[in-house]
């Protein structure tokens, strides 16, 4: 049983660390914006967050 929970958090530590990759081994890096008011295709539709009609209307 202990072994089967080792292997399951080294194999999640080791695709949390393949997903990050970029983030955390090059200066500078940081997460990509996916917030809708940050795209700006969505921007040109109209399209906005339901949080930013919620809260600034």
């Amino acid at each position: 049983m202990i072994q089967i929970l080792l292997l399951t958090v080294a194999l999640i530590g080791v695709a949390v660390v393949l997903l990050g990759v970029k983030i955390f081994f090059v200066k500078g890096s940081k997460f990509p914006n996916t917030h809708i008011h940050a795209n700006p295709e969505m921007k040109r539709r109209g399209i906005t967050c339901a949080r930013d009609e919620e809260f600034y209307k």
